[in-house]
């Protein structure tokens, strides 16, 4: 052994030992303290660059179940996104969709999505309440799921109890056609509706509803402002048209939007749209779509080809963001690009037919945030699913997102 004078090796190998020790700890205290931080200021599922769906797959122990349970993942998530079933926007950039066994979410206006459920069944409806707080309808026997932390957990909470359009209010009260439910879904009750209604009725609240009946050649619209016990007329036309459906959905108190939707053929299917805005005293026709072969459009004489009309020859979904504005899709079944869109902003006394046509002969899907802010997604049974979104209210729109092909 070699010392330098004045020196003791043995105590300088010794203070180097401690030191490089204590480095070593104290690198390991700052990593962990990195990543504990991340994961306690993190409020939104993880997301890639990749186009590709971006999921995870939840541990053995917290995997979803059919009971409906759902747990945000942590792995790569097999689920194959396609043939979108529903869509729901808490904004114009967040919101959910489902399909067939899965949920999915998106905080960049669609550009990279979260799967955040995998569970049996498939997505019939989605409702947003906020950006936290948002509820799925599964499977032919309607079990509804509920998440209260933007999908992170997804947990059964019972039963809707019909196919109608449900919607919430509050965290605890929602309708379902004349289903009301006040704790958040476990129990629902029926609100009364006259006899021989056509389609669903719509509740606005608890006191405010709309149903449509036909009787003979006259279609009537009918309203209740004390929960359905009583019922009086509101619109009421002549048809030469048979009504084979019913759309309705409200922006408030006074406000009613009814589709109806007449005869089919030829891949055409005659529908109209009327709306108003103080409890029926007053009508505008939005829309009047009359086809070669559905016939007269409801509530017009045979022969009558006259009226606002959207595109396409059948109709897409309707989607009302306010008593002024409302966006409705259009279908072409013969046309090489079958999807359009058209709207109203200034409650339903003038129409504009969007100047776009997309590709895509399955459900179009359809979902507003306010006037400007939507997505619109395109379903086919051969090609991927595409997710379009506009922030001009329709003018135009731009490609977000390409999903995995059906299988």
């Amino acid at each position: 052994m070699i010392e330098q004078k004045g020196v003791n090796v043995p105590m300088i190998r010794t203070s180097m030992k401690v030191l490089a020790l204590s480095l070593f700890v104290l690198t390991g205290c700052e990593q962990s303290s990195g990543t504990t931080s991340g994961a306690a200021t993190s409020d939104r599922a993880a997301t890639t660059q990749s186009t590709a769906p971006v999921t995870t797959a939840a541990p053995a122990t917290a995997k979803p179940t059919t009971e409906g349970s759902g747990k945000l993942n942590e792995a790569p998530s097999k689920a194959a996104m396609s043939l979108i079933t529903a869509v729901r926007l808490a904004d114009a950039k967040s919101g959910w969709i489902g399909g067939k066994g899965w949920i999915a979410r998106t905080d960049d206006s669609g550009s990279k999505w979260q799967v955040q459920y995998e569970g049996a069944g498939e997505v019939k409806q989605l409702f947003a309440l906020n950006a936290q707080e948002a509820w799925a309808a599964m499977g032919e026997e309607g079990k509804l799921l509920h998440t209260k932390n933007g999908g992170k957990n997804w947990s059964s909470v019972g039963k809707v109890p019909n196919s109608a359009f449900f919607h919430f209010v509050t965290q605890q009260e929602a309708f379902s056609g004349n289903a009301r439910t006040v704790d958040g879904g476990v129990k629902w009750s029926s609100l009364p509706v006259p006899e021989g209604i056509t389609g669903d009725a719509y509740f606005h609240d608890k006191d405010n509803g709309w149903v449509v009946k036909q009787v003979k050649d006259v279609l009537e619209v009918e309203r209740t402002q004390d929960g359905g016990k009583t019922w009086h007329t509101v619109l009421s036309r002549k048809s030469a048209a048979p009504l084979n459906g019913v759309v309705i959905r409200s922006a408030g108190a006074n406000d009613a939007w009814i589709e109806l939707i007449g005869d089919s053929g030829m891949t055409q299917t005659s529908y109209s749209l009327f709306h108003t805005k103080d409890g029926g005293k007053n009508w505008q026709t939005v829309l009047a779509n009359s086809t070669a072969g559905g016939g007269p459009a409801p509530g017009f004489p045979l022969g009558d080809t006259g009226g606002p009309k959207n595109t396409g020859t059948k109709p897409g979904p309707l989607y009302v963001v306010s008593p002024d504005v409302a966006f409705m899709g259009g279908q072409c079944p013969s046309c090489d690009k079958p999807n359009t869109v058209g709207w109203t902003k200034d409650g339903g006394k003038t129409w504009v037919n969007g100047k776009e046509a997309f590709s895509g002969y399955g459900p179009l899907q359809l979902a507003m945030a306010d006037a400007n802010g939507g997505w619109l997604i395109t379903n086919d049974n051969e090609q991927p699913s595409v997710m379009y979104t506009t922030g001009n209210g329709g003018v135009n729109w731009k490609k977000a997102h390409t999903f995995d092909a059906p299988k």
